[in-house]
């Protein structure tokens, strides 16, 4: 009898999902019903982090309306969100072919297009090719107002603007993204006497050289003057003319005395070390300083330009003479400044010039074309712009790779909280082509819009840029090579979680991952090792747990540094990392024993602006992984008051935000669902 009863029940199910069926694919109606509330159901999971069950839910909605681009846009906005790109791009097209290809929404699917394949293929600017066009410029004049003068050296800030020697003016002045004065230093009582070079110490604070007050102002990481190093003189530190300075990883700073021919050398508080650049007997190489400029000190080498021979020398940090780095090719040298891969930046009349130290070769990435041009100091910002001094045309000339100028900002509206309709709040993040964040912006670089016109009473609320805190998961390795290493393991969990404002969740990696406690974690639990233990499945829940926290977040793997053979099972190595990367997490890496690092953990690294850490380096895990806090982030939050009708709660409510920067701009398209009332 039970046997008969399931046979009917499952006749009876057949029949109606086959009626349901027919009925749905011969009403539209019906169908467009069954999309819509599909398709809310996915807009509420995407701004819940939610992007599987987004997902679902579009495929579901566009299983009744397989041609609705809204859909197909979304749908690609989930995959993208998710780490799989090229399911993210496929959709974005059929996006695309289904439409008018000059609708908005077509021009914007194809520009993401565009700019996540591009992604794939262009390096970053010391690896390529691509050359540096002028962009704008900070104008030391504006109509009859002077804003400063003669500027002599840049120094950019991480929070995207810029301080300004400025000669002519005897100041510094502090600029930002949109070319706004925020600052200005005219350091102590009697003031700066023409200020020259600026440099930043190991611990924050500012070096100013003056070079007719023939000595060095200190002061803090806010500008405020301190001390005075050296004084007006030809004797052991003291100076004529103190022009251009570096500082190494030691925290020594060197002083360019271009009146007396030399290179002077202090310690981190001040004290006198040793001067170098005179002509001896033991250098028959080197001719001695006639015109020294630029310096730059990184990785045991001292280097000085001299705009007189036109060639740039190479010295240990003693001074000892150790070669010429480049003999030809330099029209009128100045600056010198390290990129972080270790590459000369130099600025060399109208040009800006990018040298490679270990092979000599000299590429010039771009040049200032106005008729008065000569460029005494150029540095890379934060968002990947070079900012040249032109001190004769008396403004900071600002150089922008080519490609980003074609393609503008990478714009993409992240997340939309609607919960208190009409007030609407809108996470928004900026990006260049090759992922790095736009960091700077404030409430006069955005537009916000509904349906084409302005929003109303549109706020700047924040920037993830400034943001203090920093927020972590750790991962835990749990293999049968872990089980000895208990002592390890909670050493390192102890010494990363003291380095960070909260841990968010820990995550054991065993067979089937699971949350623990930080305090437990610590300890080991020998039934949660396997040999079947998934990085995959432990990495993407850490990661997931990190969506709504803090911008400034990362994952901390404690591991052996061995993945084992089911670490992407689930999950392809590049889908992690886009998922970490496309979230705006970072990956560490801290191994413990004496295993070596899978490359999969450096190339996640890369891709996030991570590192590996072996657990027992000399300095620790704790200050790499505290240095999370000043990493960039290009997520704005902004808010507004909505004028768009609900439906009660049934309409989709579309939002559009435009971003602009000097010559650049971007946008991007998004919407959301109203609570219902």
């Amino acid at each position: 009898m039970k046997s008969r009863f399931w046979c009917t029940a499952a006749f009876f199910l057949v029949c109606v999902s086959a009626w349901t069926q027919d009925i749905t694919s011969n009403n539209p109606d019906l169908n467009a019903r069954y999309a819509q509330e599909e398709f809310r159901i996915g807009v509420q999971a995407f701004n819940r982090f939610a992007f599987n069950e987004a997902i679902l839910s579009f495929e579901r909605a566009l299983s009744f309306t397989p041609t609705d681009t809204l859909l197909l846009d979304w749908l690609g906005r989930a995959y993208y969100r998710s780490g799989i790109e090229t399911a993210a791009v496929r959709t974005w097209r059929s996006a695309v072919a289904d439409s008018d290809p000059f609708a908005a929404e077509a021009m914007l699917a194809s520009s993401r297009i565009e700019i996540v394949q591009g992604r794939r293929n262009y390096l970053p600017v010391v690896d390529d090719n691509v050359r540096y066009v002028e962009s704008g410029r900070y104008p030391g004049r504006v109509e009859q107002q002077t804003l400063y003068r003669q500027p002599t050296a840049v120094l950019p800030r991480e929070d995207g603007s810029v301080w300004i020697a400025a000669y002519g003016s005897n100041e510094l002045v502090r600029i930002d993204v949109n070319g706004v004065v925020r600052q200005r230093q005219r350091g102590p009582i009697n003031g700066f006497d023409r200020p020259y070079d600026i440099a930043r110490g190991l611990d924050g604070r500012l070096y100013v050289s003056e070079y007719r007050g023939g000595r060095v102002s200190v002061l803090n990481s806010n500008g405020d003057w301190q001390a005075y190093i050296g004084e007006k003189g030809f004797g052991e530190g003291q100076f004529v003319g103190p022009q251009n300075l570096a500082v190494d990883e030691d925290g020594y700073l060197y002083v360019v005395d271009y009146g007396n021919r030399r290179v002077s050398k202090f310690d981190p508080d001040g004290g006198f070390v040793l001067s170098f650049g005179k002509k001896t007997k033991n250098s028959s190489d080197f001719p001695g300083f006639v015109s020294p400029t630029g310096i730059a000190a990184r990785n045991g080498r001292v280097y000085v330009a001299d705009n007189i021979s036109k060639q740039i020398y190479a010295f240990d940090p003693n001074g000892e003479f150790l070669g010429v780095l480049v003999k030809t090719g330099l029209t009128n040298p100045e600056s010198l400044r390290f990129l972080l891969d270790g590459r000369l930046l130099v600025a060399d009349g109208n040009r800006v010039l990018l040298i490679d130290v270990d092979s000599t070769v000299i590429r010039e990435l771009g040049s200032v074309g106005n008729d008065k041009v000569r460029l005494t100091s150029a540095e890379m910002d934060r968002n990947g712009e070079i900012l040249a001094a032109n001190f004769q045309a008396g403004e900071v000339s600002i150089l922008t790779r080519l490609d980003d100028m074609a393609s503008g900002l990478f714009v993409q509206i992240e997340r939309v909280v609607s919960s208190a309709f009409p007030d609407v709040t809108v996470e928004v993040s900026v990006q260049d082509r090759l992922r790095r964040p736009i960091v700077g912006l404030d409430q006069r670089n955005f537009l916000l819009s509904e349906q084409g016109r302005p929003v109303l009473k549109q706020r700047f609320l924040g920037a993830g840029f400034r943001a203090q805190t920093s927020d972590i998961s750790i991962l835990v390795e749990r293999s049968e090579l872990t089980r000895s290493l208990t002592q390890d393991i909670g050493a390192a969990i102890k010494d990363v979680s003291a380095a960070v404002d909260r841990v968010v969740s820990l995550v054991s990696a065993g067979e089937q991952p699971i949350k623990e406690q930080v305090e437990d974690a610590g300890k080991g639990n020998p039934s949660l090792h396997s040999a079947r233990w998934r990085f995959d499945l432990g990495l993407r829940l850490a990661a997931t747990d990190l969506l709504p926290a803090e911008k400034k977040r990362a994952v901390v793997f404690i591991g052996t540094g061995a993945l084992g053979e089911l670490a992407f099972e689930s999950y392809g190595l590049s889908e992690l990392a886009a998922y970490l990367a496309n979230n705006g997490v970072v990956f560490y890496a801290v191994v413990v024993g004496q295993g070596k690092a899978d490359e999969s953990l450096f190339y996640l690294c890369a891709e996030t602006g991570g590192a590996v850490l072996p657990l027992y380096r000399s300095e620790g895990v704790k200050p790499t992984i505290s240095a999370l806090v000043s990493k960039p982030s290009g997520v704005y939050i902004l808010s507004y008051e909505s004028q768009l009708p609900t439906d009660f709660g049934a309409a989709y409510l579309p939002v559009e935000a435009e971003v602009y920067l000097m010559e650049r701009s971007g946008r991007d398209r998004s919407g959301y669902f109203p609570p219902r009332r």
